[in-house]
């Protein structure tokens, strides 16, 4: 397809994709989104309210009748009973395969939350009980999670509460661990990951007044330690009642202490009026509230990447906004000094190190498009603002960073367990963020904002992070994200999606990482599906089929508008940096030779050969193919339809219906950038930058 033509199909579909993005904002000052329902957090809460029902009906909190528990516990049941798969198991989402953990967790919900199962629910519960039988039962379980206990104790005490298992088939958790000084708890090997402390203490305490241990120093130790752990369970617990704003983890901490008659304790009080606000319309859960930070930082950076984006939409209110999320105090859930930012404006956010450096690009986009004379005079102001904010980001990035040089979600120095190891979807964002960082304030900023933002530390910390990415890049040029996933591909694995999120932040004038980018874009070249676009799955072409009746074209691989948007703009912004990069070169060269036409010739030259057909890269003709794709999907309203790519905490899928908008967004802006502008063979110019 002629670069024009592109080009203009591309143009009317960035209009359209904008257009829905800004009407998703409103009037309102960001962007919230909407997270997918989820069967296994209903469950989870189903459980624990039934578990509550059961411990202490006349405990519910005044704002939660007892009528109100049995309203909210039904139409979960009923969530469930529309939620569960053809082959008897229940998914993480609508749109996922059947697990084991998830429909333990739903056999467990039926059985607590219906007294005397009605004929629907007891069939449900025995084409559940048979696919856990077909999957392998607990041993099952146990594989799945391996030596990581952060899961599959809390599903097995679930599981305990329902009859389902022996106590003494739950191995205890310590939770006496929780009383030394958070400060230490790093060093402490706890068996859960940084973010479970609260199951930790809730869980660890049921299992010791269910099944005591048999060893009476342990007994005593423990029993002594019972109130101090709970006060840190209520330090923890935020103002919304929900910890993380995960009904999951906030369902295993009510579960457990109602379970031991604690169910009118504060702590299970605040659960409750959470698990009430947060139900949805149809009787489910999300996995959590929202990401109401993380995709207002992704729909800015979507945005700005349009080269016809007029900022309209930059306004005071946004700004603010994002401003405002930013912690500014230590943070109780996981000791995090002030700095960073979370996933969330509501309270169970907690600065983890992909929303602080999402935040702090688009901090720098916002200021980047705030007039130099604003209305209110304040644009002076808004930089100050803007640069103290970000430094204090990037301190605490610096902070965080592990000594293999990666950075990890929350903790530095947990990286035993696989969600608390460095990662390098998070490792290239921290890297953007801290080069946008020396362009955004000036040397003297940087300079004033302590010694560890000194250009020399920044650059060392760069270093170290380009050195971990090295590291991990895979043999067949890829790089595997931690917090994204493909439930088709073996491991759940998203190469496609790593990949592009560690292209965005290489630079293609320094060898080694030009030498990596190529290895990289020539992966996603390989990776590449028949219909243009990336990622995808029998499970994506089973569900057009089922809901859009698609017969012929839906066979084989369709490819998901999230992970084809991720790969393009990766791809794209490699090349167009590459090519940037030669056309600095090349203007040097020039002026060494005193030919200042020298560049311009050779761009012109390779133009006219690209349009002539004998000079297109195999990269703008991959490029040319997503677009195609992504522009035909938009027209057929598939990126309506989100596909479940995100993880979760312990690998529980989920979907954001602003996912496919945001990402394609983005990367149509991005590609638009490469092919509007004259240029030279960036085949020949990503390995000869």
């Amino acid at each position: 397809m002629p670069h024009h033509s592109i080009l203009a199909e591309t143009r009317q579909t960035l209009d359209r994709l904008r257009g829905e993005l800004l009407d998703e904002r409103g009037r309102a000052a960001h962007w919230t989104g909407t997270l997918s329902p989820s069967a296994l957090s209903t469950a989870t809460a189903v459980s624990a309210l039934a578990v509550v029902r059961r411990s202490a009906p006349e405990a519910a909190p005044e704002t939660t009748s007892a009528r109100s528990l049995e309203a909210m516990i039904a139409a979960g049941i009923d969530s469930l009973l529309d939620s569960q798969n053809r082959d008897g198991g229940f998914g993480d989402t609508d749109r996922s395969y059947s697990n084991i953990a998830t429909t333990m967790l739903g056999i467990a919900a039926l059985r607590l939350g219906t007294a005397r199962p009605h004929s629907a629910v007891a069939a449900a519960i025995d084409r559940a009980e048979s696919y856990v039988e077909r999957a392998g039962g607990i041993p099952a379980l146990r594989r799945r999670y391996g030596t990581d206990k952060t899961f599959v104790i809390p599903i097995l005490t679930n599981c305990a509460l329902a009859g389902m298992v022996s106590w003494r088939e739950i191995p205890a958790l310590p939770f006496e661990a929780a009383a030394v000084p958070q400060s230490l708890y790093r060093r402490m090997r706890m068996p859960v990951v940084s973010y479970a402390i609260p199951a930790l203490v809730a869980i660890g305490q049921a299992h010791f007044f269910h099944a005591p241990p048999r060893n009476p120093l342990l007994a005593w130790l423990r029993r002594r330690l019972v109130g101090r752990t709970l006060e840190v369970l209520e330090r923890m617990q935020p103002a919304s009642g929900g910890y993380l704003e995960a009904t999951p983890l906030t369902s295993f901490v009510l579960m457990s202490l109602a379970s031991t008659g604690r169910a009118a304790h504060p702590v299970s009080q605040q659960a409750v009026r959470f698990l009430r606000e947060s139900q949805l319309e149809d009787g489910s859960w999300p996995i959590d509230t929202n990401l109401a930070t993380w995709v207002t930082s992704l729909a800015v950076h979507a945005l700005a990447s349009d080269p016809e984006d007029d900022a309209a939409w930059a306004d005071d209110a946004l700004l603010e906004w994002l401003l405002r999320c930013q912690h500014t105090e230590r943070h109780p859930f996981t000791g995090a000094e002030p700095g960073g930012w979370g996933w969330t404006d509501l309270s169970g956010a907690v600065p983890d190190g992909d929303d602080t450096p999402a935040a702090i690009l688009a901090l720098a986009e916002l200021q980047k498009k705030t007039p130099p004379q604003s209305s209110s005079g304040r644009a002076a102001g808004v930089r100050q603002r803007v640069e103290k904010a970000s430094q204090a980001g990037a301190g605490w990035l610096l902070q965080l960073q592990n000594r293999d040089g990666g950075w990890p979600t929350f903790c530095r120095g947990w990286g035993r367990l696989p969600f608390d190891r460095s990662s390098t979807d998070l490792t290239a964002h921290a890297l953007r963020a801290l080069d946008r960082l020396r362009t955004l304030c000036a040397p003297r900023t940087l300079e004033a904002g302590g010694a560890d933002l000194r250009q020399a530390a920044l650059q060392r910390a760069a270093a170290r992070g380009w050195r971990f990415l090295r590291k991990s890049q895979q043999a067949d040029g890829s790089w595997l994200p931690l917090w994204f996933g493909n439930q088709d591909n073996p491991d759940d694995g998203n190469p496609v999606y790593g990949t592009g999120r560690v292209l965005l932040a290489l630079d293609p004038s320094d060898s080694e990482q030009r030498a990596a980018g190529i290895r990289a874009a020539d992966y996603l070249l390989a990776a590449q599906n028949a219909d243009g676009g990336w990622g995808g799955g029998i499970s994506r072409t089973q569900w057009l089929r089922r809901e859009e009746g698609l017969d012929g074209e839906a066979e084989g691989v369709t490819s998901s508008v999230e992970e084809t948007a991720i790969a393009l703009e990766g791809l794209a912004a490699f090349v167009l940096s590459a090519e940037g990069g030669q056309a600095a070169r090349g203007q040097a060269e020039a002026e060494r030779r005193g030919n200042s036409g020298y560049a311009a010739e050779r761009c012109s030259g390779s133009s006219e050969r690209d349009a002539n057909g004998g000079g297109e890269s195999r990269y703008r003709s991959a490029i040319i193919r997503a677009m195609t794709f992504l522009c035909r999907a938009v027209r057929e309203d598939r990126h309506h339809n989100p596909w479940p790519i995100g993880f979760y905490f312990a690998k529980l899928w989920y979907h954001e219906r602003l996912y496919p908008t945001i990402f394609a967004t983005a990367a149509l802006g991005t590609a638009s950038r490469l092919l509007g502008q004259p240029h030279a063979d960036p085949q020949r110019d990503v390995e000869r930058a």
